[in-house]
């Protein structure tokens, strides 16, 4: 399937909430995934994309020093209420990757982070390079950053459409996009190869708009034998594909 064109923005995002509240139950699938990107992560921590705060609790309760951010204001609010008692969080702020004069909008943040994450977010935006290449503005000079988006067009379905994914990728689109964006690509690998038949039955098959939540209960069941074979397979396919890469 080729790409979506463009989507309207919608401030109140029924099916994306819905989604992160499935998601937030899966306490093991969320560490999981923290426990890929915390290997990567130091110094000052920069969440893009926060949501309701799936994985930034991990990062939370292990006393990263963390700014937590979305594009949403009430996802925002959500944060602050979530983990404003806690003082290795730094601040919760909306930050628009897009935004015309970035720049100028965000000057007290440039080249403060040394290590950036995006989990499931590039995909919602449709000037996706240009959003990499004003993420690197916010890294230091040594600075990392750690993007995971979902893998194979191929998989685009339903699911996709309601969560306003302009694309899905695979190492080699998502470590171009990262280099055309001015940033040097370190290491790719995919990510939840158990995911991709969940994800081809219930929005590809069966057209679901919302990831079922009995489905996703299972799974995080089942986590621990997802972890291994992804080592199996040595992430070389998965539901989402992972780069690392640096300023």
């Amino acid at each position: 399937m080729t790409e979506i064109k463009s989507f309207d923005y919608k401030e109140d995002d029924v099916e994306g909430l819905a989604t992160l509240e499935s998601i937030a139950n899966a306490d093991k699938l969320n560490e999981w995934m923290y426990n890929e990107v915390a290997p990567y992560a130091s110094g000052r921590v920069l969440e893009i994309g926060s949501g309701i705060g799936n994985i930034s609790k991990f990062f939370i309760i292990n006393n990263w020093d963390i700014t937590l951010t979305d594009i949403r204001d009430h996802y925002c609010d959500k944060l602050r209420d979530r983990f404003s008692d806690h003082s290795n969080l730094r601040e919760v702020r909306n930050i628009d990757l897009v935004h015309a004069n970035f720049e100028n909008e965000y000057p007290d943040i440039l080249n403060s982070f040394d290590f950036i994450f995006a989990l499931n977010v590039v995909e919602h935006i449709e000037e996706h390079e240009l959003a990499l290449a004003n993420a690197k503005k916010l890294l230091t000079k040594e600075g990392k950053v750690f993007i995971l988006v979902p893998a194979f067009q191929t998989l685009y379905n339903q699911f996709d459409k309601e969560l306003y994914h302009y694309r899905r990728y695979n190492k080699k689109s998502l470590r171009s996009a990262m280099s055309n964006a001015g940033l040097t690509n370190q290491k790719s690998f995919y990510f939840n190869a158990a995911g991709i038949p969940g994800w081809i039955l219930f929005g590809g098959i069966l057209k679901h708009k919302i990831i079922p939540s009995e489905q996703m209960k299972l799974f995080n069941k089942l986590v621990p034998i997802f972890k291994i074979l992804d080592k199996v397979l040595f992430k070389k396919i998965g539901l989402s594909v992972i780069t690392v890469a640096s300023k």
